[in-house]
Formats: structure tokens, C-alpha cells, sequence
């Protein structure tokens, strides 16, 4: 049952437009294009859309604040106090932070303000302590005749890093690829997405409160086929990093202007859980719903293949079908809301449309499936029963649609598993430990969850590979993608 009841929240906007060398300023040519709330499809604000013009003069302010070193040079330990006063900020401001994701692209007010905001800190806080910890090794070398040597490495910054962001968890994923930049003494060239730039437009005021210097973070709101597009192949950029589908990721190119540069992409997947015949279905049931249905299922690391020993699958079945059931789908800012909303009209028919593609290829359709309302971007979580070679089970749909995939044994549960292009992402249920460990290595992912779910944690590296995308985030990995190493040799 739709509930439309509304938890009043004050917040303001930031203002709507392009941030370059520590001014608020228009677009050059004018151009703006329009937020709606995803909710009730009203207007939220006009903001600026960048041009490729537009984009060369924030990657020139960028450029400028790193060759000037004041922070490129900044001693370490003062980048990691102004980091950790971003973070600081960050949670004075969490209610805000959480009310324009709500009203922007529909996630709910109280999973950001538990989880998402206090998770965005926590990335800053932890790269904060890294800044004056990224450091080399040093080795006494074998004599060359009568010369001694000594060598050792040193990690230097890269320069400017674009980043491109999603729209689905808007301010925790710019944390994820701003706070190991910056900690290493980079400055940046931010482009959000389209349907999801107020947040990152509150995060940047928060970062000048900081005391970070003009011309440090740079963003640039725009449409992707335009600004996002410049950015990625901007040839004074050092390195892009861009979460988004495979689609746009691979039109990034690693060579650009007579230069190659460090590429990181997250690109989504198509991810499984496993859900062996010993596991704890009690405490396992709500983490595998929550696989599936957690922010309308606008997840990449959404587990929404299920794949189920064929003894308990109407256990699972019936428990996937209970939370489903029992969602109370509604307004974002509602306490008693359950599931919010999808981001925008074009993601929601295309959700449909997946979910008319699994009933015309034969899966059963068990509950689900169904529009909500007649105002707003809602859709009920769904559940099939079908098989591997189902549309609905190779590709994203991002939404809330399960597929629930029998298998007899364990070897047949690992093929199904990586029987997909991406590589993201699984979580196995099981109280056996040694097959925890055997299927843990044949998993063809970046991340496995064993006996649950949930955001990937700072100290820990993230990504996937495939068409899931290729390097790192997070974790020293992430330190080590926004540097680069250089070895020196000393005679004496």
C-alpha cells in the first residue's frame, strides 16, 4: 500500500551551479537542465549544465591548484586534518546530506541518515589517516665495483583526477574516489550525475568550510554525454575514475592527447547468492532480501541472482516473497516508508520492461511486478523463479526484481555463479566452513560476503572485474590507484 504521509525535514539547496577555482559561476554558455523530485515528479531546481568549455576551465583550475602545490605540497599530516574536518562536517550535516538525496533520486531519509552519510564520513576519517602514511621501501643494493648503493621508492600524487559518480548513493561514492585523492595531495574534476548533483554540490560547500584551497575540487554538473563525455577525455586529466554502466565505461579511453593515464571503472554487475542446504535461513532470510530489495534493488552489488539448493527453495522462496509483501513503498521522507521511489521515469519503464521480458520468456512470476501509484516512480519488489539463460538473470535491471535459480550441488551453484559477464560481486550463505573456503576461491568476483550483505568498508579494497570493470577503490589499493610509484637509485 502506497503511504504518502510526509516527515516535514528543513533543508536548503545548494546553490545550483558549477564550482571552478573556489567560485560558484554559471555555466559559460547559460545552459541548465532540470532536477525533478522522483517522489511527487515536481521540479526541484534548475542547475547549471557544463560545456566541453566549461570542463577545460575547471581541468585548468585543477591543474593550476596542483602545480602551485598548496596542496600537492601541503605537509601530509595537516591533509589529514582537513580531511578529517570534512568528515567532521560531514555528520554535523548528515540530515541535510540525506535530505537532498531524498528528494533528488528517491533514496529514504532514514537509510541515508544511518547509513550512507555516517558511511561517507567514515571514508574521509579513514583516508584521513593515511595521508602521512603513504610511503616506500628502502633496500641496501649490491655494490657496483667500488660504488655502494642504496635505493628506496617514494609515492608521489598523480595530478588531477576526474571523477565521474552515479546516481544511486551519490555522496558516499564521491567519498569513495575523493578522500584517497586527496589524502595523497591531488586535486580533482568532479562531474555527478545528472539526476543526483545536490549532495556532492552540499559536499564541496563543506569541503571549503574545511579549509581546502580554492581550485582543489572542482565540479562540474552537466549532462554525461556532454560534460562527462569532455572530462573522460580531457587530455590534461591524470587519471579518471567512473562508476557507471559498462556501457559508457568503455567508451573511456586509457590514451588521450599523446598520454596514457591510470583508469579506474566500476561498472556494475549481475551478481549471486548462493544459499547452500546447511545455511541458517533465520538469520540469513533478511540479508538475502535485502540483497535484492535494498534501495529499490539501485544497487550494483545487488545480489538479485538467488541461487538456491533445490531442498529449501520454497523456503526461500516464501521469505523473499514475505518481505516483498510486507514493503510499505512510499514517500522517502516517511519513517514507516520501507522502499522509496526509482530515480526517474526512463529507469522505472525500463524496470518494467524486464519485468515483461521475464513473464514472455517463460519465468514465474511469483509476486510483484506492478507499478504503484498514480504520482511518483514506484514499483513493488518482484520475484521470479526461473533459470540462468533468462534475460532478467544476465542482465542489471537496477530494481527491485529477484530471480530464484535452483541448483542440486555445489559445483552446480559455482557455475551458475560466474555463468555471467560481470564479476562485481557474491555472497554465500552455508555454516560449512571448508566449502565456504572452496567456493570463496572459484568465485570469479572482486568481493565475496559470507552469511550477509552491505556496504564495502573503507579499510577494504572494492571493485570488480570482467564487465564489472577494472582496478581498485578503497583500502591501500585505493592509495595506490591515486599514486605513483617512483624508484631511486643513490651511488655514494
Amino acid at each position: 500500500m502506497m503511504d504518502t504521509r510526509t516527515q516535514p525535514v528543513s533543508y536548503d539547496l545548494p546553490e545550483p551551479l558549477l564550482r571552478i577555482g573556489g567560485e560558484s559561476q554559471p555555466a559559460a554558455e547559460g545552459a541548465t537542465y532540470t532536477s525533478y523530485n522522483p517522489s511527487t515528479e515536481e521540479i526541484v531546481t534548475e542547475l547549471s549544465a557544463a560545456s566541453p568549455a566549461d570542463v577545460d576551465r575547471a581541468v585548468a583550475a585543477a591543474r593550476a591548484a596542483f602545480e602551485n602545490g598548496e596542496w600537492s605540497r601541503t605537509p601530509a599530516a595537516e591533509r589529514g586534518k582537513i580531511l578529517v574536518r570534512i568528515a567532521e562536517l560531514i555528520e554535523r550535516d548528515t540530515q541535510t546530506l540525506a535530505a537532498l538525496e531524498a528528494v533528488e533520486m528517491g533514496k529514504l531519509f532514514h537509510d541515508s541518515v544511518n547509513g550512507d552519510i555516517p558511511a561517507a564520513a567514515s571514508v574521509f576519517r579513514h583516508f584521513a589517516g593515511w595521508a602521512d602514511k603513504i610511503g616506500g621501501a628502502s633496500m641496501a643494493l649490491p655494490d657496483f665495483g667500488p660504488q655502494r648503493r642504496f635505493g628506496f621508492t617514494m609515492r608521489q600524487p598523480l595530478g588531477v583526477v576526474a571523477a565521474i559518480t552515479p546516481w544511486n548513493n551519490p555522496a558516499l561514492i564521491t567519498a569513495w574516489k575523493l578522500a584517497p585523492a586527496l589524502a595523497a595531495g591531488n586535486t580533482i574534476v568532479l562531474k555527478p550525475a545528472e539526476d543526483a548533483s545536490l549532495s556532492t554540490l552540499k559536499l564541496v560547500e563543506l569541503f571549503a568550510e574545511a579549509g581546502l584551497p580554492d581550485g582543489v575540487v572542482n565540479v562540474v554538473t552537466g549532462i554525461g554525454s556532454i560534460a562527462g563525455a569532455a572530462l573522460a577525455a580531457h587530455p590534461d586529466v591524470d587519471k579518471v575514475t567512473f562508476t557507471g554502466s559498462p556501457a559508457v565505461g568503455q567508451t573511456i579511453p586509457t590514451h588521450v592527447g599523446g598520454k596514457f593515464r591510470k583508469i579506474v571503472l566500476e561498472l556494475g554487475g549481475k551478481s549471486p547468492q548462493l544459499i547452500f542446504d546447511d545455511a541458517d535461513l533465520a538469520s540469513a532470510m533478511p540479508w538475502i532480501a535485502m540483497g535484492n530489495f535494498y534501495h529499490q534493488g539501485q544497487v550494483c552489488a545487488a545480489g538479485t541472482r538467488v541461487l538456491v539448493h533445490r531442498s529449501i527453495v520454497d523456503e526461500v522462496v516464501d521469505g523473499l516473497v514475505e518481505a516483498a509483501e510486507a514493503a510499505n513503498i512510499g514517500d522517502p521522507f516517511d519513517e514507516s516508508s520501507t522502499m522509496g521511489t526509482i530515480v526517474n521515469k526512463k529507469q522505472l519503464d525500463r524496470i518494467g520492461g524486464y519485468i515483461e521480458s521475464g513473464k514472455r520468456e517463460g519465468a514465474t512470476l511469483i509476486t510483484g511486478g506492478n507499478f504503484v501509484g498514480d504520482r511518483g516512480y514506484f514499483v513493488q519488489p518482484t520475484v521470479f523463479m526461473g533459470h540462468n539463460d533468462l534475460t532478467i538473470a544476465r542482465e542489471e535491471i537496477f530494481g527491485p526484481v529477484a530471480t530464484v535459480i535452483p541448483f542440486d550441488t555445489e559445483q552446480e551453484a559455482v557455475a551458475l555463479a560466474n555463468d555471467t559477464r560481470y564479476g562485481l560481486n557474491a555472497m554465500v550463505y552455508t555454516s560449512d566452513l571448508s566449502r565456504t573456503h572452496r567456493v570463496i576461491a572459484d568465485l570469479k568476483v572482486g568481493t565475496v560476503w559470507v552469511n550477509g550483505w552491505g556496504v564495502p568498508e573503507p579499510q577494504l579494497p572494492w571493485g570488480g572485474r570482467d564487465a564489472s570493470g577494472i582496478g581498485r577503490e578503497l583500502g591501500f589499493a585505493g592509495v595506490e590507484a591515486d599514486t605513483e610509484e617512483k624508484t631511486v637509485h643513490i651511488g655514494f
